[in-house]
Protein backbone atom coordinates (compact mmCIF):
# COMPACT_ATOMS: atom_id res chain seq x y z
CA UNK A 1 0.00 0.00 0.00
CA UNK A 2 1.09 3.58 -0.56
CA UNK A 3 2.98 5.13 2.30
CA UNK A 4 1.40 7.89 4.40
CA UNK A 5 3.74 10.43 2.80
CA UNK A 6 1.92 9.92 -0.48
CA UNK A 7 -1.47 10.45 1.10
CA UNK A 8 -0.70 13.46 3.26
CA UNK A 9 -2.81 16.52 2.88
CA UNK A 10 -0.87 19.59 1.72
CA UNK A 11 -1.04 22.25 4.42
CA UNK A 12 -2.45 25.45 2.84
CA UNK A 13 -0.29 28.55 3.17
CA UNK A 14 -1.44 30.76 6.02
CA UNK A 15 -2.62 34.31 5.20
CA UNK A 16 -0.04 36.89 6.20
CA UNK A 17 2.78 34.35 6.66
CA UNK A 18 5.84 33.68 4.53
CA UNK A 19 6.60 30.07 3.66
CA UNK A 20 8.95 28.02 1.49
CA UNK A 21 7.66 25.58 -1.12
CA UNK A 22 9.54 23.10 -3.34
CA UNK A 23 8.01 21.62 -6.51
CA UNK A 24 9.28 18.93 -8.87
CA UNK A 25 7.97 18.63 -12.44
CA UNK A 26 8.85 15.16 -13.77
CA UNK A 27 8.19 15.24 -17.51
CA UNK A 28 9.03 12.98 -20.42
CA UNK A 29 11.49 15.45 -21.99
CA UNK A 30 12.60 17.56 -19.01
CA UNK A 31 12.76 17.47 -15.22
CA UNK A 32 12.54 20.77 -13.36
CA UNK A 33 12.80 21.58 -9.65
CA UNK A 34 11.90 25.00 -8.26
CA UNK A 35 12.26 26.24 -4.67
CA UNK A 36 10.30 29.42 -3.99
CA UNK A 37 9.48 31.73 -1.12
CA UNK A 38 5.77 32.57 -0.92
CA UNK A 39 5.39 36.05 0.60
CA UNK A 40 2.00 37.65 1.40
CA UNK A 41 0.77 40.20 -1.10
CA UNK A 42 0.07 43.75 0.09
CA UNK A 43 -3.41 44.55 1.39
CA UNK A 44 -5.78 45.02 -1.55
CA UNK A 45 -3.26 43.62 -4.05
CA UNK A 46 -4.15 39.95 -3.57
CA UNK A 47 -5.71 38.24 -6.55
CA UNK A 48 -8.67 35.91 -6.12
CA UNK A 49 -7.23 32.75 -4.59
CA UNK A 50 -3.67 34.08 -4.91
CA UNK A 51 -2.84 35.50 -1.51
CA UNK A 52 0.95 35.20 -1.94
CA UNK A 53 3.66 36.25 -4.37
CA UNK A 54 6.12 33.51 -5.42
CA UNK A 55 9.81 34.48 -5.47
CA UNK A 56 12.07 31.77 -6.89
CA UNK A 57 15.24 31.19 -4.85
CA UNK A 58 16.39 27.85 -6.29
CA UNK A 59 16.12 26.41 -9.80
CA UNK A 60 17.27 23.12 -11.29
CA UNK A 61 16.65 21.83 -14.80
CA UNK A 62 17.79 18.92 -16.95
CA UNK A 63 16.78 16.52 -19.73
CA UNK A 64 14.53 13.69 -18.61
CA UNK A 65 15.62 10.04 -18.58
CA UNK A 66 13.82 6.87 -17.52
CA UNK A 67 10.37 8.45 -17.97
CA UNK A 68 8.04 7.87 -20.93
CA UNK A 69 4.61 9.50 -21.28
CA UNK A 70 4.76 10.43 -17.60
CA UNK A 71 5.37 6.79 -16.56
CA UNK A 72 8.62 5.66 -14.90
CA UNK A 73 10.27 3.15 -17.29
CA UNK A 74 13.78 2.96 -15.81
CA UNK A 75 14.11 3.55 -12.06
CA UNK A 76 17.93 3.91 -12.11
CA UNK A 77 17.97 6.56 -14.85
CA UNK A 78 15.00 8.43 -13.38
CA UNK A 79 16.67 8.49 -9.95
CA UNK A 80 19.93 9.89 -11.37
CA UNK A 81 18.08 12.62 -13.27
CA UNK A 82 15.98 13.67 -10.26
CA UNK A 83 19.01 13.65 -7.92
CA UNK A 84 20.94 15.86 -10.35
CA UNK A 85 18.13 18.39 -10.86
CA UNK A 86 17.12 18.57 -7.18
CA UNK A 87 20.79 18.95 -6.19
CA UNK A 88 21.12 21.87 -8.61
CA UNK A 89 18.10 23.61 -7.05
CA UNK A 90 19.32 22.92 -3.50
CA UNK A 91 22.75 24.43 -4.22
CA UNK A 92 21.30 27.60 -5.74
CA UNK A 93 18.87 28.01 -2.80
CA UNK A 94 21.43 27.04 -0.14
CA UNK A 95 19.18 24.49 1.60
CA UNK A 96 18.35 20.77 1.62
CA UNK A 97 14.93 19.46 0.61
CA UNK A 98 13.07 16.77 2.50
CA UNK A 99 9.75 16.87 0.65
CA UNK A 100 8.40 18.15 -2.66
CA UNK A 101 5.10 18.73 -4.45
CA UNK A 102 5.04 16.45 -7.50
CA UNK A 103 2.93 16.51 -10.66
CA UNK A 104 1.10 13.46 -12.04
CA UNK A 105 0.54 12.77 -15.73
CA UNK A 106 0.88 8.99 -15.68
CA UNK A 107 -1.66 6.26 -15.08
CA UNK A 108 -4.42 7.15 -17.55
CA UNK A 109 -5.35 10.37 -15.83
CA UNK A 110 -9.09 10.95 -15.85
CA UNK A 111 -11.91 12.65 -14.02
CA UNK A 112 -15.55 12.10 -13.14
CA UNK A 113 -18.18 14.14 -11.34
CA UNK A 114 -19.96 12.44 -8.46
CA UNK A 115 -23.08 13.63 -6.64
CA UNK A 116 -24.60 12.73 -3.28
CA UNK A 117 -27.18 14.09 -0.84
CA UNK A 118 -27.90 13.76 2.89
CA UNK A 119 -30.97 14.64 4.96
CA UNK A 120 -30.92 17.76 7.15
CA UNK A 121 -34.43 17.46 8.70
CA UNK A 122 -34.95 21.22 8.50
CA UNK A 123 -31.84 22.00 10.56
CA UNK A 124 -28.99 24.43 9.85
CA UNK A 125 -26.10 23.10 7.78
CA UNK A 126 -23.06 22.46 9.98
CA UNK A 127 -19.52 21.28 9.25
CA UNK A 128 -20.52 17.75 10.25
CA UNK A 129 -23.26 17.74 7.55
CA UNK A 130 -20.77 18.84 4.91
CA UNK A 131 -18.40 16.07 6.00
CA UNK A 132 -21.26 13.55 5.81
CA UNK A 133 -22.25 14.46 2.26
CA UNK A 134 -18.64 14.43 1.09
CA UNK A 135 -18.15 11.01 2.67
CA UNK A 136 -21.21 9.82 0.77
CA UNK A 137 -19.58 10.98 -2.49
CA UNK A 138 -16.41 9.19 -1.46
CA UNK A 139 -18.29 5.90 -1.05
CA UNK A 140 -19.25 6.09 -4.71
CA UNK A 141 -15.97 7.31 -6.16
CA UNK A 142 -13.41 4.93 -4.60
CA UNK A 143 -12.02 2.11 -6.74
CA UNK A 144 -9.23 -0.22 -5.64
CA UNK A 145 -7.16 0.08 -8.85
CA UNK A 146 -7.27 3.89 -9.05
CA UNK A 147 -5.88 6.55 -6.72
CA UNK A 148 -7.64 9.84 -6.10
CA UNK A 149 -5.43 12.88 -6.68
CA UNK A 150 -8.01 15.66 -6.26
CA UNK A 151 -11.55 15.74 -4.88
CA UNK A 152 -12.88 19.24 -5.54
CA UNK A 153 -16.40 20.26 -4.43
CA UNK A 154 -17.75 22.26 -7.37
CA UNK A 155 -21.21 23.14 -6.10
CA UNK A 156 -23.71 22.57 -3.32
CA UNK A 157 -27.50 22.35 -3.45
CA UNK A 158 -30.13 22.71 -0.72
CA UNK A 159 -33.55 21.16 -1.47
CA UNK A 160 -32.63 21.04 -5.17
CA UNK A 161 -31.60 24.71 -5.34
CA UNK A 162 -28.17 24.68 -7.01
CA UNK A 163 -25.42 27.27 -7.27
CA UNK A 164 -24.69 27.54 -3.53
CA UNK A 165 -21.01 28.26 -2.79
CA UNK A 166 -20.96 27.77 0.99
CA UNK A 167 -24.05 26.11 2.53
CA UNK A 168 -22.90 26.45 6.16
CA UNK A 169 -25.56 28.11 8.33
CA UNK A 170 -28.36 27.69 5.74
CA UNK A 171 -31.57 25.76 6.50
CA UNK A 172 -33.16 22.97 4.47
CA UNK A 173 -34.31 19.35 4.30
CA UNK A 174 -31.65 17.95 1.95
CA UNK A 175 -28.02 18.93 1.28
CA UNK A 176 -26.47 17.85 -2.02
CA UNK A 177 -22.97 18.26 -3.45
CA UNK A 178 -21.19 17.74 -6.78
CA UNK A 179 -17.53 16.76 -6.53
CA UNK A 180 -15.02 16.62 -9.40
CA UNK A 181 -12.73 13.66 -8.71
CA UNK A 182 -9.42 13.41 -10.59
CA UNK A 183 -7.79 9.99 -10.38
CA UNK A 184 -4.90 7.93 -11.77
CA UNK A 185 -3.83 4.29 -11.76
CA UNK A 186 -2.32 3.33 -8.41
CA UNK A 187 0.57 1.23 -9.76
CA UNK A 188 1.95 4.08 -11.92
CA UNK A 189 1.97 6.35 -8.86
CA UNK A 190 3.65 3.74 -6.68
CA UNK A 191 6.61 3.69 -9.09
CA UNK A 192 6.79 7.50 -8.93
CA UNK A 193 6.83 7.33 -5.14
CA UNK A 194 9.50 4.62 -5.21
CA UNK A 195 11.87 6.73 -7.32
CA UNK A 196 11.48 9.74 -5.01
CA UNK A 197 12.09 7.63 -1.90
CA UNK A 198 15.33 6.41 -3.47
CA UNK A 199 16.27 10.10 -3.78
CA UNK A 200 15.42 10.53 -0.04
CA UNK A 201 12.47 12.77 -0.84
CA UNK A 202 8.97 12.58 0.59
CA UNK A 203 5.94 13.49 -1.50
CA UNK A 204 4.29 16.44 0.21
CA UNK A 205 1.40 16.51 -2.24
CA UNK A 206 0.38 15.40 -5.72
CA UNK A 207 -1.14 17.67 -8.34
CA UNK A 208 -2.52 16.62 -11.71
CA UNK A 209 -0.51 18.20 -14.54
CA UNK A 210 -3.54 19.71 -16.36
CA UNK A 211 -4.74 21.35 -13.12
CA UNK A 212 -1.31 22.94 -12.55
CA UNK A 213 -1.16 24.22 -16.15
CA UNK A 214 -4.57 25.83 -15.78
CA UNK A 215 -3.67 27.49 -12.47
CA UNK A 216 -0.65 29.20 -14.01
CA UNK A 217 -2.08 30.38 -17.37
CA UNK A 218 -5.79 31.18 -16.88
CA UNK A 219 -7.15 34.51 -15.69
CA UNK A 220 -10.05 34.69 -13.21
CA UNK A 221 -12.71 35.73 -15.74
CA UNK A 222 -11.84 32.84 -18.05
CA UNK A 223 -12.06 30.29 -15.24
CA UNK A 224 -15.43 31.70 -14.16
CA UNK A 225 -17.06 31.85 -17.61
CA UNK A 226 -15.74 28.48 -18.80
CA UNK A 227 -12.45 27.63 -20.51
CA UNK A 228 -10.36 24.63 -21.50
CA UNK A 229 -6.56 24.61 -21.13
CA UNK A 230 -4.57 22.27 -23.41
CA UNK A 231 -0.98 21.56 -22.31
CA UNK A 232 1.14 20.21 -25.20
CA UNK A 233 3.93 18.34 -23.42
CA UNK A 234 6.79 16.25 -24.73
CA UNK A 235 5.07 12.85 -24.76
CA UNK A 236 1.61 13.65 -23.37
CA UNK A 237 -1.05 16.25 -24.07
CA UNK A 238 -3.33 17.10 -21.16
CA UNK A 239 -6.55 19.09 -21.02
CA UNK A 240 -8.36 20.72 -18.08
CA UNK A 241 -11.75 22.44 -18.07
CA UNK A 242 -12.60 25.19 -15.59
CA UNK A 243 -16.09 26.56 -14.96
CA UNK A 244 -17.40 28.87 -12.21
CA UNK A 245 -13.78 29.13 -11.04
CA UNK A 246 -13.47 25.37 -10.36
CA UNK A 247 -11.65 22.56 -12.12
CA UNK A 248 -14.44 20.31 -13.44
CA UNK A 249 -12.62 17.99 -15.86
CA UNK A 250 -9.11 16.68 -16.54
CA UNK A 251 -7.83 14.25 -19.16
CA UNK A 252 -4.57 13.20 -20.83
CA UNK A 253 -3.61 11.48 -24.07
CA UNK A 254 -0.22 9.87 -24.67
CA UNK A 255 0.77 11.90 -27.74
CA UNK A 256 2.95 15.01 -27.55
CA UNK A 257 5.61 17.14 -29.21
CA UNK A 258 8.18 14.32 -29.21
CA UNK A 259 5.93 12.29 -31.52
CA UNK A 260 6.23 15.08 -34.11
CA UNK A 261 10.01 14.83 -33.81
CA UNK A 262 9.87 11.07 -34.42
CA UNK A 263 7.57 11.58 -37.42
CA UNK A 264 10.12 13.98 -38.96
CA UNK A 265 13.02 11.62 -38.18
CA UNK A 266 11.26 8.68 -39.88
CA UNK A 267 9.92 10.55 -42.91
CA UNK A 268 13.12 12.44 -43.71
CA UNK A 269 15.49 9.67 -42.51
CA UNK A 270 17.41 11.98 -40.18
CA UNK A 271 18.58 11.51 -36.58
CA UNK A 272 16.21 12.37 -33.71
CA UNK A 273 18.46 15.27 -32.66
CA UNK A 274 18.40 16.69 -36.21
CA UNK A 275 14.63 16.19 -36.40
CA UNK A 276 14.20 18.19 -33.17
CA UNK A 277 16.34 20.98 -34.63
CA UNK A 278 14.33 21.02 -37.87
CA UNK A 279 11.05 21.14 -35.93
CA UNK A 280 12.25 23.98 -33.69
CA UNK A 281 13.85 26.20 -36.36
CA UNK A 282 11.77 25.52 -39.47
CA UNK A 283 8.64 23.70 -38.30
CA UNK A 284 5.16 25.06 -38.91
CA UNK A 285 1.72 23.49 -39.05
CA UNK A 286 0.34 26.21 -41.32
CA UNK A 287 1.46 26.32 -44.98
CA UNK A 288 2.97 29.58 -46.24
CA UNK A 289 3.21 31.07 -49.72
CA UNK A 290 6.98 30.65 -50.01
CA UNK A 291 7.14 27.14 -48.49
CA UNK A 292 7.63 25.37 -51.84
CA UNK A 293 10.63 27.61 -52.66
CA UNK A 294 12.26 27.66 -49.19
CA UNK A 295 14.78 24.80 -49.09
CA UNK A 296 15.98 23.35 -45.77
CA UNK A 297 19.35 21.54 -45.48
CA UNK A 298 19.13 18.05 -43.95
CA UNK A 299 21.83 15.55 -42.97
CA UNK A 300 20.60 11.97 -43.63
CA UNK A 301 21.19 9.57 -40.77
CA UNK A 302 24.45 7.64 -41.19
CA UNK A 303 25.87 10.13 -43.70
CA UNK A 304 29.50 11.13 -43.20
CA UNK A 305 30.38 14.74 -42.38
CA UNK A 306 32.17 15.37 -45.67
CA UNK A 307 29.06 14.52 -47.70
CA UNK A 308 27.00 17.43 -48.96
CA UNK A 309 23.73 17.80 -47.01
CA UNK A 310 20.48 17.07 -48.79
CA UNK A 311 17.65 19.57 -49.16
CA UNK A 312 13.87 19.46 -48.74
CA UNK A 313 11.24 22.14 -49.21
CA UNK A 314 9.79 23.66 -46.06
CA UNK A 315 6.34 22.53 -47.28
CA UNK A 316 7.42 18.88 -46.86
CA UNK A 317 8.06 19.54 -43.15
CA UNK A 318 4.63 21.17 -42.77
CA UNK A 319 2.93 18.19 -44.44
CA UNK A 320 4.65 15.82 -41.97
CA UNK A 321 3.78 17.84 -38.84
CA UNK A 322 0.22 18.98 -39.52
CA UNK A 323 -1.52 15.55 -39.51
CA UNK A 324 -0.08 14.73 -36.06
CA UNK A 325 -1.25 18.07 -34.59
CA UNK A 326 -4.71 17.58 -36.12
CA UNK A 327 -4.79 14.05 -34.64
CA UNK A 328 -4.09 15.41 -31.13
CA UNK A 329 -6.67 18.21 -31.40
CA UNK A 330 -9.32 15.91 -32.89
CA UNK A 331 -8.78 13.32 -30.12
CA UNK A 332 -9.22 16.02 -27.45
CA UNK A 333 -12.32 17.43 -29.16
CA UNK A 334 -13.94 13.99 -29.50
CA UNK A 335 -13.24 13.04 -25.87
CA UNK A 336 -14.62 16.35 -24.61
CA UNK A 337 -17.74 16.02 -26.76
CA UNK A 338 -18.31 12.48 -25.45
CA UNK A 339 -18.31 13.79 -21.86
CA UNK A 340 -20.28 16.97 -22.60
CA UNK A 341 -17.32 19.22 -21.75
CA UNK A 342 -17.32 21.10 -25.06
CA UNK A 343 -20.47 22.88 -23.82
CA UNK A 344 -19.05 23.46 -20.32
CA UNK A 345 -15.81 25.05 -21.55
CA UNK A 346 -17.68 27.83 -23.34
CA UNK A 347 -16.09 29.35 -26.42
CA UNK A 348 -12.47 29.51 -25.29
CA UNK A 349 -9.35 27.35 -25.36
CA UNK A 350 -5.93 28.26 -23.99
CA UNK A 351 -2.86 26.49 -25.40
CA UNK A 352 0.28 26.06 -23.29
CA UNK A 353 3.22 23.67 -22.88
CA UNK A 354 6.48 23.48 -24.83
CA UNK A 355 4.93 22.27 -28.10
CA UNK A 356 2.29 25.03 -28.04
CA UNK A 357 4.84 27.58 -29.32
CA UNK A 358 4.84 25.93 -32.74
CA UNK A 359 4.21 28.33 -35.64
CA UNK A 360 0.61 28.23 -36.85
CA UNK A 361 -0.73 26.07 -34.00
CA UNK A 362 -3.35 28.59 -32.72
CA UNK A 363 -4.81 28.92 -36.26
CA UNK A 364 -5.05 25.15 -36.75
CA UNK A 365 -6.57 24.74 -33.27
CA UNK A 366 -9.13 27.46 -34.04
CA UNK A 367 -10.28 25.59 -37.16
CA UNK A 368 -10.27 22.11 -35.59
CA UNK A 369 -11.95 23.03 -32.29
CA UNK A 370 -14.24 25.79 -33.68
CA UNK A 371 -13.47 27.94 -30.62
CA UNK A 372 -11.51 31.08 -29.73
CA UNK A 373 -7.90 30.16 -29.02
CA UNK A 374 -5.02 31.97 -27.35
CA UNK A 375 -1.54 30.95 -26.25
CA UNK A 376 -1.08 31.00 -22.47
CA UNK A 377 2.15 31.80 -20.66
CA UNK A 378 2.72 31.31 -16.92
CA UNK A 379 1.89 34.32 -14.74
CA UNK A 380 2.54 35.54 -11.23
CA UNK A 381 6.01 34.15 -10.43
CA UNK A 382 9.10 36.33 -10.01
CA UNK A 383 12.75 35.28 -10.10
CA UNK A 384 12.53 32.56 -12.75
CA UNK A 385 15.51 32.43 -15.11
CA UNK A 386 14.85 33.74 -18.63
CA UNK A 387 14.78 30.23 -20.11
CA UNK A 388 11.95 29.20 -17.74
CA UNK A 389 9.51 32.01 -18.55
CA UNK A 390 7.97 30.29 -21.58
CA UNK A 391 4.93 28.08 -21.96
CA UNK A 392 7.07 24.95 -21.45
CA UNK A 393 7.24 25.81 -17.73
CA UNK A 394 3.50 26.38 -17.19
CA UNK A 395 3.12 23.23 -15.08
CA UNK A 396 5.92 24.00 -12.64
CA UNK A 397 4.63 27.57 -12.23
CA UNK A 398 1.11 26.30 -11.49
CA UNK A 399 2.52 23.98 -8.84
CA UNK A 400 3.76 27.07 -6.97
CA UNK A 401 0.20 28.49 -7.06
CA UNK A 402 -1.37 25.23 -5.80
CA UNK A 403 -0.57 25.65 -2.04
CA UNK A 404 -2.60 28.88 -2.14
CA UNK A 405 -5.75 27.23 -3.55
CA UNK A 406 -5.67 23.73 -2.05
CA UNK A 407 -7.62 24.59 1.13
CA UNK A 408 -11.02 23.66 -0.33
CA UNK A 409 -10.03 20.15 -1.36
CA UNK A 410 -11.46 17.09 0.33
CA UNK A 411 -8.67 14.83 1.52
CA UNK A 412 -6.95 13.33 4.51
CA UNK A 413 -5.50 15.78 7.07
CA UNK A 414 -1.93 15.22 8.19
CA UNK A 415 -1.50 12.67 10.92
CA UNK A 416 -5.12 11.53 10.89
CA UNK A 417 -5.95 7.92 11.67
CA UNK A 418 -7.60 5.67 9.16
CA UNK A 419 -11.36 5.68 9.50
CA UNK A 420 -11.72 1.97 8.83
CA UNK A 421 -9.60 -1.13 8.50
CA UNK A 422 -9.13 -0.40 4.79
CA UNK A 423 -6.13 1.17 3.14
CA UNK A 424 -6.53 4.81 4.13
CA UNK A 425 -6.51 7.56 1.52
CA UNK A 426 -6.36 5.51 -1.62
CA UNK A 427 -9.36 3.48 -0.53
CA UNK A 428 -10.98 6.37 1.43
CA UNK A 429 -10.16 9.96 0.55
CA UNK A 430 -10.37 10.74 4.30
CA UNK A 431 -11.81 13.34 6.56
CA UNK A 432 -12.82 16.82 5.54
CA UNK A 433 -10.28 19.31 6.78
CA UNK A 434 -11.95 21.40 9.48
CA UNK A 435 -10.37 24.64 8.41
CA UNK A 436 -11.73 24.30 4.89
CA UNK A 437 -14.88 26.18 5.75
Amino acid sequence: MMSDAMTSRLRPVQPGKTTLVAVLDIGSTKVCCVIARLTPRAEGKALKGRSHQAQVIGFGYGPSAGVKSGVVTDIEKAEQTIRSVVGMAERSAGLTLESVIVNVTAGRLGSETFSAAVSLDGQEVEKADIRRVLRAVNERSVRPERSIIHALPIGYAIDGQKGIRDPKGMVGDKLGVDVAVVSSETLAMRNLELVLHRCHLQIEALIATPYASGLSTLVDDEAKLGVACIDFGGATTTVSVFNEGHLVYADAIAIGGHHLTLDIARQLSVSVADAERLKTFYGSVLPGQADERDMIPIQPVGASHDEAPGQVARSVLTRIMRPRIEEILTAIRDRMQATGMMDVCGRRFVLTGGASEMTGLPEVARRTLARNVRTGRPMGVAGLPEMAKGAAFATVTGMLVYPQVCAKEYSEPRGSHKLTGTDGYFARVGNWLRTSF
